[in-house]
C-alpha cells in the first residue's frame, strides 16, 4: 500500500464524519444545548453556594461561570466521544462497517482515522459553544482560544478513544443508551468539572480520589489550563496515558481473532 492509499482513506473517513454531521443538525444543537443549560441555569443557581475562589490557573477571584466553562468544554467532548460510538455500532448493524473494516488497510489505522474524524467534529463544537460562552460574557484570555486548541485534541482523543472501546463491547444499538448513561454520568459528575477537589475533599475522601484519578478530571483541567495559557504536564501526561491505553484495548476489542467479539462468540464486525 502507497502513502497516498492511506491519505485517501483519512480523507474519505472524514469528509464522511463532516458530511454526517451537517446532515445531522439536531446533533450540532443538542450538544450544545446541554453545556449552555448547565451555564446559564445551573452556574446561576449555585453563584451565591460558591461565590468566588481563587484556583488555579486564576490566581484571583472567579465567577462560577469561569470555573465551570472548561467543565463544559469537557462536555461537549464527552458526549461527542459517545455519539461517534453510537455510530459505530449503527454502521456495524447496517454494514458499512463490515466494508471498512474488510479494506486492505490495516485495520488500526482505519480505527484511528475514525478517531480523529470524530475529533474534527469535537472540536468544531467546542469552539461553537466557548463563542456563545463570549457572548454570554464568560470570556478568556484572547490568546487562551489559541493555546486550548492542542488540550482539545487531546482531551478529545481520549474521550473518542473510550468511545471506541465502548462500541467494541456494545452488539445491539438498543443497548448502546443504558451503557452511555453509565460511563457519561459518574464520569462527570465524578469530577473537577463542576467543584474543585478541594470542595469535593471537604465532602468524601472517597469522592475526592475517585475524581483525583478520573481521567476526565485530568482532560477538564489540562483544558482549564491550556485555555488561560498555562500548561498543566500532570494532567497531559495522564490524559495521553489514557488515550493510549484506552486506544489500544479498543484496536484490541475490533480485532476479531483476539477482540471481545471474538470471546462473545459474535462474527466479525
Amino acid at each position: 500500500m502507497r502513502v497516498m492509499h492511506y491519505l485517501r482513506a483519512l480523507r474519505g473517513i472524514v469528509v464522511r464524519e463532516l458530511f454526517r454531521f451537517v446532515q445531522q443538525r439536531e446533533r450540532f444543537v443538542s450538544a450544545l444545548v446541554r453545556p449552555l443549560l448547565w451555564l446559564f441555569i445551573f452556574a446561576a443557581g449555585f453563584r451565591s453556594t460558591l461565590g468566588v475562589a481563587i484556583i488555579p490557573p486564576y490566581e484571583t477571584y472567579v465567577l462560577y461561570e469561569v470555573y465551570i466553562t472548561p467543565g463544559l468544554l469537557g462536555m461537549v467532548q464527552l458526549f461527542n466521544g459517545m455519539q461517534s460510538s453510537l455510530s459505530m455500532v449503527y454502521d456495524r448493524e447496517m454494514g458499512s462497517m463490515k466494508t471498512l473494516l474488510v479494506s486492505p488497510l490495516p485495520r488500526w489505522y482505519l480505527l484511528t482515522c475514525k478517531l480523529l474524524a470524530g475529533v474534527l467534529v469535537s472540536v468544531l463544537q467546542a469552539y461553537a459553544f466557548l463563542g456563545i460562552a463570549w457572548l454570554y460574557g464568560v470570556e478568556a484570555p484572547p490568546l487562551g482560544y489559541l493555546t486550548v486548541l492542542p488540550a482539545l485534541v487531546l482531551s478529545g482523543l481520549m474521550l473518542g478513544a473510550l468511545g471506541l472501546l465502548l462500541s467494541s463491547f456494545i452488539r445491539q444499538l438498543e443497548n448502546f443508551a443504558g451503557v452511555m448513561n453509565f460511563v457519561i454520568f459518574p464520569m462527570f459528575f465524578l469530577s473537577t468539572a463542576l467543584y474543585p477537589l478541594w470542595k469535593i475533599q471537604e465532602s468524601s475522601e472517597l469522592l475526592y480520589t475517585l475524581a483525583r484519578y478520573n481521567p476526565f478530571s485530568q482532560a477538564v483541567e489540562l483544558i482549564r489550563f491550556a485555555l488561560y495559557r498555562q500548561f498543566d504536564p500532570a494532567a497531559g501526561l495522564y490524559t495521553a496515558a489514557s488515550l493510549l491505553v484506552f486506544l489500544i484495548a479498543a484496536i484490541i476489542g475490533y480485532n476479531p481473532s483476539r477482540g471481545m467479539m471474538q470471546r462473545k462468540g459474535g462474527a466479525t464486525p
